[in-house]
């Protein structure tokens, strides 16, 4: 089969390399010809919303996905009545606006922190006079790795938020202490067939994935977190693999949002399951058998972000996986991940700490 990709970011990369052993072929759509994702794979330059090169895209494979939520939802509408996409753009649409997708987390039962609807100064400060501050006032669309987002500590915050955000629709969410943050990753077939892999815990930093360690093992989260997963699954009629980022609080799940695809939280899977998370999704939008999310022992993933360590030296540290996405170094860009796979706890954690100090800013920590 051959499968077009919106996105030839390193997502859209991974998911070719795990396509090409099972004989699939991928083709992206991308606006930036030199986008990583094209060195594994034909690339069409053009814009997400451009119906031309979306036709295109279209004309020339089976069946379609995306790698990321900004994409126009309005032009994917149309190509859809061409050729098959997952997930669901109903999933997507969802997704790009935090206001939607809370409410409908309560719609079908999942926790989430409250919330309020914000679109002037006066509904920010209705907002935090009901839900009190601490707070996080945040952009409804287009916000991620910590984007678009403005901490309110006091009421005094309050105008300083609005003047820096204000102007577009806006949430404001409650504080929720948390003890840790955890994500859930799964796949649903085209068919129907679920895979869900175990709880894996984040930490982030300005707002931007750090480091995963995988699994989290704690019964009733888990199986909290699979029922939330498969509440949306029916909800959407959903193909692909599907994330659920949470909150940890007095031992339950809070929701804080879902990514429609592939995530970085699932980075482990690629040498820490039998099957990972790429793999299974384009298994799943092609309809194909799911494969085991059994792991392989105790995994972590470390995040690189604007540097990337020396290669001779990363590769020394045993039981490291490097993965350089071929970008060019800037300051807060995505550059690549190391996974590492132990048999023990200890001996991952002690793997990591040597992992971190390959990078210079590590060291001042």
């Amino acid at each position: 089969m051959r499968i077009g990709i919106i996105g030839a970011g390193q997502l859209g990369r991974m998911l070719a390399l795990a396509g090409y052993p099972l004989g699939l072929r991928f083709t992206f759509l991308d606006p930036n010809p030199d986008a990583c994702g094209a060195q594994v794979g034909e690339c069409i330059v053009g814009a997400y919303d451009d119906p031309a090169k979306l036709r295109e895209l279209a004309d020339n494979v089976d069946v379609l996905s995306f790698e990321f939520e900004n994409v126009p939802v309005e032009t994917l509408t149309a190509i859809t009545r061409r050729r098959p996409m997952y997930p669901p753009v109903a999933a997507l649409a969802a997704s790009q606006d935090r206001l939607t997708e809370k409410t409908l987390f309560r719609k079908l039962g999942i926790p989430t922190p409250d919330f309020h609807a914000v679109d002037s100064l006066e509904d920010l400060q209705a907002a935090v006079a009901e839900l009190g501050a601490p707070g996080i006032l945040k952009t409804r669309r287009l916000g991620y790795d910590g984007r678009g987002q403005y901490r309110i500590r006091t009421v005094s915050d309050v105008i300083p938020a609005w003047h820096q955000l204000g102007g577009v629709p806006l949430i404001y969410e409650a504080f929720v202490p948390f003890t840790r943050e955890v994500s859930i990753i799964g796949a649903r077939s085209s068919k129907g067939e679920t895979a869900i892999y175990p709880l894996t815990e984040n930490t982030h930093q300005n707002g931007v994935l750090h480091l995963s360690k995988a699994p989290y093992k704690n019964a009733k989260l888990q199986t909290q977190a699979e029922k939330y997963l498969k509440k949306l699954f029916r909800h959407f009629d959903y193909a692909g693999v599907l994330t659920i980022e949470f909150f940890v609080l007095r031992g339950q799940l809070i929701a804080n949002e879902m990514a429609p695809r592939v995530h970085n939280s699932g980075h482990w899977t690629i040498e820490g399951a039998e099957t990972s998370q790429f793999e299974n999704h384009v298994r799943a939008i092609c309809g194909l058998p799911l494969g085991s999310t059994a792991v392989r022992g105790h995994a972590a993933m470390l995040n690189f972000v604007g540097q990337i360590p020396e290669q001779a030296a990363a590769l020394k540290q045993p039981g490291l996986h490097l993965h350089h996405y071929g970008k060019e170094a800037r300051p807060g860009r995505k550059l690549g991940h190391a996974t590492i796979v132990a048999d023990t706890i200890q001996t991952r954690d002690r793997s990591v700490k040597k992992m971190l100090t390959l990078l210079p800013k590590a060291r001042s920590r």
